[in-house]
């Protein structure tokens, strides 16, 4: 298996991430809605301080339209709370004025003192019908704005979407110098290169590992084009037991009461739903064998009811320690997983598989972590 060049070569450690429900999607049994479990500023924050405690280095914070909490105010609210972990938070391009999207994001990265990443997505609206070439066209003007606001005294863009003239950025610079990391995932061609010439990591959803080494390949190709290299990084669901009987019993267990009508009208009420990484996510349950399995220990059951990431590493912590380290061996450096319910199974992995795991922050091409981040303590990483 080739092993594709990364910006984080000389790290013998990963970003392990866990996830905020953020969109109404966390269950204990999946597409049964429970009242404990809706997303409420309450219970959402309670994973993040959960995550934060097990030692997680990062948490993904989702945005969608139609269900859940609005995803700055949430990072916002959750820098007082928190000390060591980061905040993965998720934008949608062209949601909010780009100028006014700088200095928002500016803004937080100053309440987290550093801790802010930035996941970027490309997606149409309520009520839009844009095309891929287009949408991915507002992205890059937007992230192109966002680094002209965080590193110049002035903005000048000319654009498709947007155009500026000569406006100030005073006072835009975020905390960290140059801004915040970009989290990007996408499988059109016009997303490989939004990614590979503006972004840092590229993330991808489970698949065979043969397909992710080809999705790494492609976008690698765009960056080198470039004169850039790139992070890679990989959103999955995991259930991480003692043993492996035990983990796929619990997966049998979560999905044994869901109904697939509403199974599918869960997946279908996202905007990206007809994306195409969605089409592979449900490529993946197609081939999958009787029980929902495409290759050892990955599991495609989850994404009978949810949109997007849509498999989960399921097996004993031998093997799914072991899977992770064949994914790092590929070059993937960032996991950002996730697990149902979602503050439960933070403990599981976080008891299970974090104490065996060398984790740390990302670098970033700004130079702002220092070399010896992965082997100081928890939280000594953050960039400044």
């Amino acid at each position: 298996m080739t092993v594709v060049p990364i910006t984080s070569a000389g790290l013998d450690a990963a970003e392990v991430s866990w996830f905020a429900a953020l969109c109404s999607d966390d269950y204990q049994f999946l597409g049964v809605p429970e009242g404990d479990l809706r997303s409420s500023w309450s219970h959402c924050s309670d994973i993040v301080k959960t995550a934060e405690a097990q030692g997680f280095r990062n948490i993904l914070c989702p945005s969608s339209y139609q269900v859940g909490q609005d995803t700055l105010s949430f990072v916002a609210g959750c820098a007082p709370i928190t000390e060591k972990i980061n905040m993965l938070a998720a934008v949608r391009c062209g949601e909010m004025q780009p100028i006014m999207l700088a200095r928002t994001i500016a803004t937080l990265d100053h309440m987290l003192e550093g801790r802010l990443t930035v996941n970027i997505i490309s997606s149409d609206f309520p009520g839009e019908k844009a095309d891929s070439p287009y949408r991915y066209q507002r992205s890059r003007e937007v992230v192109e704005i966002l680094k002209q606001a965080w590193t110049l005294d002035e903005i000048n863009h000319a654009g498709q979407v947007y155009n500026f003239s000569g406006l100030t950025t005073d006072p835009v610079r975020p905390y960290q110098t140059g801004g915040p990391l970009l989290y990007f995932g996408g499988y059109s061609p016009d997303a490989l290169e939004l990614c590979g010439e503006h972004c840092d990591v590229y993330l991808m959803w489970p698949e065979k590992m043969e397909e992710l080494e080809g999705r790494m390949k492609a976008v690698h190709a765009v960056a080198e084009k470039h004169g850039r290299t790139l992070d890679y990084g990989l959103r999955v669901h995991v259930i991480v037991r003692d043993t492996e009987a035990e983990a796929r019993e619990y997966a049998d267990y979560i999905v044994s009461k869901l109904d697939d009508d509403q199974g599918k009208a869960i997946r279908e009420r996202a905007l990206d739903a007809k994306s195409l990484g969605v089409s592979h996510q449900a490529k993946n349950r197609d081939i999958a064998d009787d029980d929902g399995y495409i290759e050892p220990n990955l599991w495609t059951g989850v994404g009978r009811a949810r949109s997007g990431c849509g498999a989960a590493l399921v097996g004993s912590t031998d093997q799914v320690m072991s899977k992770l380290e064949a994914y790092q061996k590929m070059g993937i450096r960032a996991f950002i997983l996730s697990g149902y319910p979602h503050e439960e199974e933070a403990k599981h992995f976080g008891q299970r598989v974090l104490p065996n795991l060398k984790t740390c922050s990302l670098p970033h091409e700004y130079g702002r972590v220092p070399a010896a981040t992965p082997l100081t303590p928890l939280g000594a990483g953050v960039r400044r």
